[in-house]
């Protein structure tokens, strides 16, 4: 039952459903998006709590309203005279979950007598890209590269063809709502007493920044690293093969449009809005001085299948705003080789003692 589940639902007024559930030690743990299609019903937020870990539960979700001026969770009293008068909101509801067939049944009954369906699916658990790469050599690579533009373009580096997922998602975390109340929480009171800078998270830029800093020194966070250049993206690409590597395997090189998607998309600092977003954000480098090498920029998201997200808008948009590179790994050589004559190295996208030994290792031993 963990995941992220996705899908439409049929009530008095239709509309889309996102559900990210958790699993504890001996039960689930989830939050529901619930987003009609007509705005004369609010969005709502319901969260829920299963009994154990069987298949089938019946269980309580209890809901609160998002109010469309701020699009955070507030009380029904707040927001009723946005709506008609005969606008009735529910506060709870009686919610049946059955897995199945590797779908999720969900049918509920709230407390003012509405009545809710869905058949909800979640993501592959491959972790494969669905996207076919070009097949490029080093060589054009580097003059595909220089002939595109060299603002509208994001680019991102990995080991090899792995779809695009945050590493929160991949350690199979969905809830963001309890990673921003009791993950940041912890991290912050722990991490206060370490910083030079104190991070107030009352205020967005340092909220992200915060955010951010976690990413970049290891813990798992709901953000996926970018760069604007494509050789910071081939070193991170490269980097984790060995040294000398004569056999099979690509890495990969994903280029996102970043100028296209941002003029169709809003983007948002809210990090868990009450639907799927993805949000470019470039954050003030406190704390952080691999920022500012590493040309990096980040995407904020609440989606586990983020490959899939983007795929399904260019289908709507019929604009391509993700392409993918697949250049052999036994060029591992030559491409460090050049990435290092254009001070691309180690030691200067990680400006500290570990980086400065990574830079010396690859110099100084074969393996």
């Amino acid at each position: 039952m963990k995941g992220q589940w996705i899908g439409t639902y049929q009530a008095n007024n239709d509309g889309r459903l996102m559900l990210n559930i958790d699993e504890l030690e001996d039960h689930f743990e989830g939050v529901a998006y619930i987003r009609p299609f007509e705005n004369n019903t609010p969005v709502s937020i319901a969260y829920l709590s299963t009994k154990n870990k069987q298949p089938e539960q019946e269980i309580m979700a209890y809901i609160n309203p998002v109010d469309p001026r701020t699009g955070n969770q507030c009380k029904w009293d707040e927001i009723k005279d946005q709506y008609s008068e005969d606008t009735y909101f529910s506060k709870e509801a009686k919610v049946t979950l059955k897995k199945t067939d590797g779908k999720l049944h969900i049918n509920a009954v709230s407390n003012t007598g509405i009545t809710l369906s869905s058949e909800l699916t979640k993501p592959s658990e491959k972790d494969e890209s669905k996207i076919v790469g070009q097949k490029m050599y080093w060589n054009e690579f580097k003059s595909y590269v220089s002939g595109i533009s060299k603002s509208k373009y994001l680019f991102r580096g990995q080991k090899k063809p792995w779809r695009l997922r945050t590493s929160f998602h991949r350690r199979g975390r969905y809830r963001i709502n309890t990673f921003t109340s009791r993950d940041i929480i912890q991290l912050h009171k722990r991490l206060s007493a370490i910083t030079s800078h104190y991070f107030d998270l009352s205020i967005p830029e340092q909220n992200g920044s915060f955010f951010n800093l976690l990413q970049h020194h290891g813990y798992p966070t709901p953000l996926l690293d970018w760069s604007y250049s494509p050789y910071v993206s081939a070193f991170f690409a490269f980097r984790d093969w060995p040294i000398k590597h004569s056999g099979k395997g690509d890495v990969r090189i994903y280029i996102f449009d970043n100028n296209s998607w941002q003029k169709n998309y809003p983007q948002l600092l809210n990090l868990d809005p009450p639907y799927p977003h993805l949000s470019v954000m470039e954050f003030i480098a406190i704390d952080n001085p691999r920022l500012v090498p590493q040309q990096a920029i980040t995407t904020v998201t609440n989606i586990d299948d983020i490959e899939a997200y983007v795929l399904e808008q260019e289908t709507n948009d019929d604009i391509q705003y993700l392409q993918a590179i697949d250049i052999p790994a036994n060029e591992r050589e030559e491409a460090m080789r050049d990435l290092r004559f254009m001070g691309i190295t180690a030691g200067s996208m990680f400006p500290s003692i570990d980086g400065v030994c990574e830079e010396l290792r690859e110099i100084n031993f074969d393996e």
